[in-house]
């Protein structure tokens, strides 16, 4: 059982401000960071995987940064530098550890009891040179400094103390993992044109939705972005996914599948329901549009081999899909993934699932906002239009609507 607790720790991390001791040029929150550190861990460890043969276990990946998330969001109080200092002595980082999968139990128990042993166990466990830790690490320390580029410009280093010894930090901690290819590429690649750039290109344009509001035109607090958007949706979809007895590859494709489905936003930006719904043909014609920015600028930025996966995540993200092999398009279904078809080798995805857990986030931002007192007629039309239409949704036997029922 997915806990209304726990939806609203996920949620919370859209409230918690990174740098908020610098002057920055935007608000960087740390679902936003997660976010771009989930799709930089991906790319990590598809590029390793591909170029050395490496396999990567996906499940361990994907939970392995939703736990780190997790831990993160409950220690949020500590700042880094003090944080990591903890973390390196055994014994505090073990009690630590342990205090925080104790905080936890509850709910990570009620979603599955195996979840949350897993949980402790990766925070108890000394850390390890696997792919999908080294992977994780690298994207941590990538993401953070794309960040702190933004800080560094806007700050006058004679007046910011302590801001070189910072860069430093960050520099010396991405140098340790220049063993993965990856990395080394994307680094390789910052200072070159824009077409050029490969994967940094990529993951640069994927880290301005950062910038980019939900309900832009609609006062709200808080304010939330596109980017840490994604990953709320990802892990919601993981959280059902696990619900309803997915199988690894469905599980994958519906983390993924959430964490990239509003990518071609970052040049097309979010465009509200009721602007799309305003015209015939409107909505049509902005995924065409779509879809065409998504060939010119994005998918040449990746390695050939990945972009039908891409446009598997954001081509038709709502609709319920399977691969079967030696198929030449996905195989659109009109109605929920079967007991039959939840399997590895059809490599299904449920786009109900993501669809109700985008409009959950929605649905979130709305309700929380008007317990806060903000409360425009846009939040309050926008929640009822959503819980009228998923208040009573079952999805592949999982009751959905009561996720909504929790905030109401």
């Amino acid at each position: 059982m997915i806990t209304r607790s726990l939806i609203e720790l996920v949620f919370s991390a859209a409230s918690m401000e990174r740098w908020n001791d610098h002057p920055r040029p935007a608000v960087f929150t740390e679902l936003g960071k997660q976010a771009h550190k989930m799709i930089m861990a991906w790319v990590i460890a598809r590029y390793e995987s591909e170029t050395r043969a490496v396999p990567v276990d996906w499940t361990a990946l994907i939970e392995g940064g939703i736990f780190e998330f997790l831990h993160r969001v409950v220690l949020t109080d500590i700042k880094p530098p003090v944080f990591h200092k903890l973390m390196q002595n055994a014994e505090q980082r073990r009690k630590l550890n342990s205090w925080v999968a104790d905080a936890l139990a509850f709910d990570l128990d009620r979603l599955s009891p195996d979840f949350a042993g897993r949980f402790r166990d990766f925070l108890l466990a000394e850390e390890d040179a696997s792919l999908e830790r080294k992977s994780l690490r690298a994207a941590h320390y990538l993401a953070t400094k794309w960040e702190f580029d933004f800080v560094y410009h806007w700050s006058n280093t004679k007046s910011m103390f302590g801001i070189e010894q910072t860069r430093g930090e960050i520099s010396r901690q991405i140098n340790e993992h220049r063993d993965l290819r990856a990395v080394d590429e994307i680094l390789a690649a910052r200072d070159l044109p824009d077409r050029d750039m490969g994967l940094w290109g990529f993951l640069s344009l994927v880290g301005q939705l950062g910038f980019q509001k939900r309900w832009a035109q609609t006062p709200r607090i808080p304010q939330t972005s596109v980017l840490g958007h994604l990953l709320f949706v990802a892990i919601l979809s993981y959280f059902v996914s696990m619900e309803i007895g997915a199988c690894p590859r469905r599980r994958y494709n519906n983390f993924f599948g959430g964490l990239l489905h509003d990518l071609p936003e970052v040049l097309t930006r979010d465009i509200i329901s009721p602007v799309k719904n305003s015209v015939a043909g409107l909505d049509e014609l902005i995924k065409q549009l779509e879809k065409q920015a998504m060939e010119e600028r994005i998918l040449p930025l990746l390695p050939e081999a990945w972009r039908d996966e891409i446009r598997y995540f954001t081509e038709d993200e709502f609709a319920c899909k399977i691969r079967p092999h030696g198929s030449t398009s996905p195989v659109i279904l009109q109605h929920d993934l079967s007991e039959e078809q939840n399997t590895d080798t059809l490599d299904p995805i449920d786009g109900r699932v993501i669809e109700a857990c985008d409009k959950l986030s929605a649905y979130m931002e709305a309700s929380l906002s008007i317990r806060l007192g903000v409360a425009p007629q846009a939040l309050a039309d926008g929640k009822r239009n959503l819980y009228s239409r998923f208040s009573r949704s079952v999805i592949s036997g999982f009751p959905m609507g009561q996720l909504f029922d929790y905030f109401w």
